[in-house]
This record gives C-alpha cells, structure tokens and sequence, in this order.
C-alpha cells in the first residue's frame, strides 16, 4: 500500500524558510514521479515543484524558481521542499504525491497518490 506523509509546515514570517518532508512507503523512488502541490482557500490545487529520477527531469513552478528546492533521498524515501524567501501568497496547504508514471510532470491530473498534506502560512 502507498502512503505518504507530510511534515514541517507552520507560520514563518515573510522572507522566512521552511523545510517539508514527506515519508514514503510501499513504493520506491526511483520507480515513481514525486512531487509537491499546494492548494490555496478558494483556488485549485496546482504543482509546485515535482521531481523523476528516472530521467533526472525537474519542474518548478515558475512563482517558486529560484527560492524552492525539491530533493529526494532515494535509499530512506524520503522527499523534502526547501522553501526560502516565504511570501504570503506561498500560504497553502501542501501535498506531497506520487504516481508510476506522472508525465506531465507536476500535472496535478496525472498523480494518483497523495499525503493528507501540511499547512504553511506565510504571515506579511
């Protein structure tokens, strides 16, 4: 059985940091599209960064480029989002997925399982 689970999220004031982890069981990284994904009161749930050993390829979406960072410890399966420069607007609920096959990469539609995600709140 796959299962995912979220921590690290909290409040952290604008220009902050936060660091998510999501712990991994029943299915090996290097076999899987990882990622993480946020949901916003009121807005859809959209990708944020995801990851594919497999071919090395990497997303980020572009209101993170350059301030998060997704990494993966393939041997204890275990994810993690770095999340430097927090803004307000980074305030969500996050989620970590996975899926065999998840192409388009960080498409939302396309991951079939999820964590019950983890609150950041990113205060002005």
């Amino acid at each position: 059985e796959v299962q995912l689970v979220e921590s690290g999220g909290g409040l952290v004031q604008a220009g902050g940091s936060l660091r998510l982890s999501c712990a991994a069981s029943g299915f090996a990284f290097d076999d899987y599209a990882i990622g993480w994904f946020r949901q916003a009161p009121g807005k859809e749930r959209e990708g944020v960064s995801c990851m594919d050993s497999s071919d090395d390829s990497t997303y980020y979406a572009d209101s993170v480029e350059g301030r998060f960072t997704i990494s993966s410890d393939n041997a204890t399966n275990t994810m993690h989002l770095q999340m430097n420069s927090l803004k307000p607007d980074d305030s969500a609920v996050y989620y970590c997925a996975a899926d065999r096959l998840g192409r388009p990469l960080c498409d939302r539609r396309e991951y079939d399982y999820w964590g019950q995600g983890t609150q950041v709140t990113g205060s002005s």
